[in-house]
């Protein structure tokens, strides 16, 4: 015998109350993977300038001062990268990086209104740090220290031979770019090399700059 349209609704009823619930069921997996830079290589933290500070003029002289305002290198910070400019954590970036590398790193000091821009370093093909600094009137100032070049240019920009000068507690070579610059290079074309470039300082503000970098003690 068939069954009656009344069977049939019953029967439909009874599957339907027995489904699951309606709606699909997505497992989600939270993915813990983040980009990472390389295992070998440390970044230093930027110190984001202050708009409020007063403009000054170029670099006159580095030296701290027993009086008057502190200079940010003067202000706070112990250890062997004490005197380097910047914050804490740059000046431990510093003190980490002449631990890591087997050659003399060395920091800037610079008078108030300087402040840490890009830079970083790492220990893979002999070790290289390079840091920028930006100072006020848009000044500049590059340090490329350790195995950063690889030709027998030493990676310095194009100039003029201009005489001696200091880079920190070594001897260096001037070059007057042909930008209107200044650079001063140690070692030049070697496998290890120290090259400081600076822009919108005068010749002797430059000096005064490369003399006074610190070697800082691993």
């Amino acid at each position: 015998m068939r069954p009656g349209p009344l069977f049939a609704l019953l029967l439909a009823a009874v599957l339907v109350g027995c489904s699951p619930a309606s709606g699909p069921t997505a497992t989600v997996e939270k993915q813990t993977q983040e980009p990472t830079s390389s295992p070998n290589e440390v970044l230093v933290t930027p110190e984001p300038s202050n708009p409020d500070e007063p403009s000054i003029e170029p670099v006159d002289t580095p030296e701290p001062s027993s009086s008057g305002d502190p200079s940010p290198s003067e202000s706070a910070g112990t250890g062997a990268a004490a005197g380097c400019t910047g914050t804490d954590e740059n000046r431990r970036f510093f003190e980490a990086a002449a631990g890591d590398l087997n050659w003399q790193v060395y920091c800037a000091v610079l008078p108030s209104g300087w402040f840490v821009g890009t830079g970083g370093y790492r220990q893979a093909g002999g070790g290289r740090l390079e840091i920028t600094y930006r100072g006020p009137g848009a000044a500049r100032l590059e340090l490329h220290e350790g195995g950063f070049c690889t030709d027998g240019s030493g990676c310095v920009p194009s100039g003029t031979e201009a005489g001696d000068a200091s880079f920190g507690d070594q001897a260096g070579t001037l070059i007057s770019t042909d930008d209107g610059g200044w650079a001063v290079v140690v070692d030049r074309g070697e496998a290890i090399s120290w090259l400081a470039v600076g822009s919108g300082l005068d010749e002797d503000a430059f000096r005064a700059v490369t003399s006074a970098l610190v070697a800082v003690d691993g």
